[in-house]
């Protein structure tokens, strides 16, 4: 037979099986408004397990597995749109519509705003770009930044939670998990490191280099060019370093870190823009205790811990393919203190006005096994 004609048949049977489709979902929409009446979940692990295992066990040998994964799949569909059809809007549904109607249209002017390093920090620069003219409050870790928003201490904080070389900065991650906050802004940030040292510091004076983690990683070819004997220390702001290589005097010292602080320190910038990519973007949140929807935001982080069995992380990310939700991020975190466990952080694209987000917020509250909103906001450049 040729290709032409098998085609044929499998175009005839797909249309037997849409037709199948509908009319099962129509009999889903039917059974949906039974439970609605009497008061009964959607999901009936009892009745799906006999369901599956009995077509798996109807199947010819070879198709057993298919036969079984494909009914794990319509089985999903129709729950999901059983959920859709029933959907009672939670706590947190009602939360985020509150926010989006009655929220500020705008940031204030000049709040009192959290940051970690000191002043000529890259999270300065950020929170300079986010507010008109903050007030700013320097800490000496990102802890600090996050215990002082929770405690009223500062409105606002801003922080970094991802460079575009050198990836995720972790410790936020892993605070994002011990503190409660809202997103309620997001910044792209261009990043310039430059060599800065004392005045009259030649290349080949400098014995040892200071500055944060994350700008050394975004740096490392550049670094490779210096002799081994060059050490390389890690501070906990790139600012700092600077600040430190100023206050020291020394003349074989030197710092990475952004241009502003040449002026601000009286450093020379010996060589400038050395991180390994031009285009080296740094993204920064703005946190606060309340929760604040800006118009326009289209953005939404969520945090979640699921069941750690087979195929729960699929089943999740499923939801978000059959409503159309794009993802930009998911990140794993182990928890600290239970063996083995991990949250997962996700950032997705979608419109906070869409009734399909509002329903997946209130779906993934109900179904992880613990769930965490950390705002919808606009993200800009």
């Amino acid at each position: 037979m040729e290709i032409g004609q098998l085609r044929e048949q499998i175009d005839a049977i797909d249309k037997e099986m849409l037709s199948l489709f509908e009319k099962r979902m129509q009999v889903s929409t039917e059974i949906a408004e039974y439970k609605r009446a009497n008061n009964l979940p959607v999901y009936d692990g009892k009745r799906e397990r006999e369901k599956i295992a009995k077509v798996a066990d109807a199947a010819a040998d070879g198709m057993k597995d298919y036969a079984k994964n494909f009914m794990t799949e319509l089985m999903d569909f129709s729950k999901c749109y059983q959920r859709q059809i029933l959907h009672k809007k939670d706590d947190l549904a009602l939360k985020i519509e509150d926010a989006v109607a009655n929220s500020e249209k705008m940031l204030p002017d000049s709040p009192l705003v959290a940051c970690q390093g000191v002043e000529g920090a890259y999270s300065q620069i950020a929170a300079d770009r986010i507010f008109n003219s903050p007030n700013i409050m320097y800490f000496g870790n990102f802890e600090g930044v996050f215990a002082a928003v929770d405690q009223g201490l500062c409105k606002y904080g801003v922080l970094p939670v991802e460079n575009s070389t050198a990836g995720s900065v972790n410790k936020i991650y892993d605070l994002m998990m011990k503190y409660n906050f809202y997103i309620v802004k997001g910044l792209r940030l261009k990043i310039d490191h430059n060599l800065m040292v004392n005045p009259g510091v030649k290349k080949s004076d400098i014995k040892e280099i200071f500055s944060h983690e994350q700008a050394i990683a975004q740096c490392s070819e550049y670094l490779k060019q210096f002799p081994e004997d060059v050490t390389v220390t890690v501070c906990e702001n790139t600012a700092m370093a600077s600040k430190m290589v100023a206050e020291s005097g020394r003349k074989d010292a030197a710092a990475l870190s952004s241009r502003f602080c040449a002026d601000l320190y009286g450093l020379k910038m010996l060589e400038k823009s050395v991180q390994d990519r031009d285009n080296n973007y740094t993204r920064f949140i703005c946190i606060s205790k309340n929760l604040q929807i800006l118009p326009g935001a289209d953005k939404t982080s969520v945090m979640m811990v699921i069941g750690h069995k087979p195929g729960e992380l699929y089943k999740i990310l499923s939801k978000f393919y059959m409503l159309g939700i794009n993802l930009t991020k998911l990140e794993s975190r182990p928890i600290s203190e239970r063996d083995f466990e991990f949250m997962f952080y996700f950032d997705l694209e979608t419109s906070v006005y869409s009734e399909k987000f509002i329903y997946l917020m209130s779906e993934l509250n109900e179904r992880c096994e613990e769930f965490k909103y950390l705002g919808s906001y606009l993200e800009t450049v």
